[in-house]
């Protein structure tokens, strides 16, 4: 049984975070700890567990951390925890700066702590073993991403989000389109960027081997506009992205899953570990930039 620090008490937090561990077999609930003394009271009050005021005490009460905060929060939370020689299992994204997401990837490899970063589809079962099987094919020539959310309608629980009024669809919903394409068709070598309305950007991007990629992506879709589209174009024809079984609550029990058999095993080369979670975030910092200066823009190795 490995005991799990939640640190995190918004929505998410709640309920995707605390009820995946609270209903994993091989996992327990250590504790929660928020930047809110009486949100954390309150959720640890629902969960039966004792809420910590200080960071180093919770990660004294566990083996792993799970993190549901915003992602520069995150980062630090990740250092520490690895640094304590705590597991980690983190959201997306993994930082706000390629210097951040270094931090973490350091600070992990040097405890040698197993990590994983969750990307909603990656850990969805039809959507795994579509990825698989279009990689090993081969002979992708080019892929279309759209993700259109519509998060700012009455009754989302995401809407009112500091960090995702401020960082927009690129840094929110960008990380899950990404984590599906980059397995197919490779790490992202350049980007371009550029802006459309409601919160709209549009990204082409060069990958190794020379296939290139458009990712399309807001926040702020008409309802009747929210849509969410993955095709792969190739050799072998085209092939569409499937929509992904189950809710997030059973997609993040097989992400508790797969860090507890890296945990038992030993290994340390899972496929959305924290080095993985690095790769995106310097897609996402080059994407800024090339949105900030209107021209293309080298991503950091």
């Amino acid at each position: 049984m490995v005991r799990f620090g939640l640190f995190g008490t918004g929505h998410w937090a709640a309920q995707t975070h605390g009820a995946a561990l609270h209903a994993h077999p091989g996992a327990a609930l250590a504790g929660v700890w928020g930047r809110d003394p009486r949100k954390a009271a309150s959720l640890a009050d629902h969960y039966g567990v004792p809420a910590f005021t200080d960071v180093d005490a919770l990660l004294d009460a566990c083996d792993a951390v799970a993190v549901a905060l915003p992602p520069d929060v995150q980062a630090d939370i990740a250092v520490r925890a690895a640094t304590a020689g705590r597991h980690l299992l983190l959201d997306k994204p993994l930082a706000l700066s390629v210097a951040d997401a270094d931090r973490v990837v350091d600070a992990a490899q040097a405890t040698g702590v197993a990590s994983v970063v969750f990307f909603t589809g990656r850990y969805q079962p039809d959507i795994a073993g579509f990825l698989a099987s279009t990689a090993a094919v081969g002979g992708w020539h080019t892929a279309k991403a759209v993700r259109f959310g519509s998060i700012f309608q009455p009754g989302s629980p995401y809407g009112a989000s500091p960090w995702r009024r401020t960082h927009g669809a690129l840094w929110d919903i960008g990380p899950h389109a990404l984590s599906l394409v980059l397995p197919v068709l490779g790490r992202v070598t350049r980007v371009a960027a550029m802006d459309g309305p409601r919160g709209l950007v549009h990204l082409l991007l060069t990958h190794d081997g020379g296939a290139t990629s458009t990712v399309s992506l807001t926040l702020d879709a008409p309802p009747e506009a929210v849509s969410r589209e993955f095709v792969f174009y190739g050799d072998n024809g085209v092939e569409t992205v499937p929509p992904g079984e189950g809710d997030s609550v059973t997609a993040l029990g097989v992400a508790i899953d797969q860090l507890l058999e890296e945990i038992a095993s030993g290994t340390r080369d899972h496929r959305c570990d924290v080095r993985f979670g690095r790769e995106v975030v310097a897609v996402l910092a080059a994407a800024e930039t090339a949105r900030a200066e209107g021209r293309t823009v080298d991503v950091a190795a």
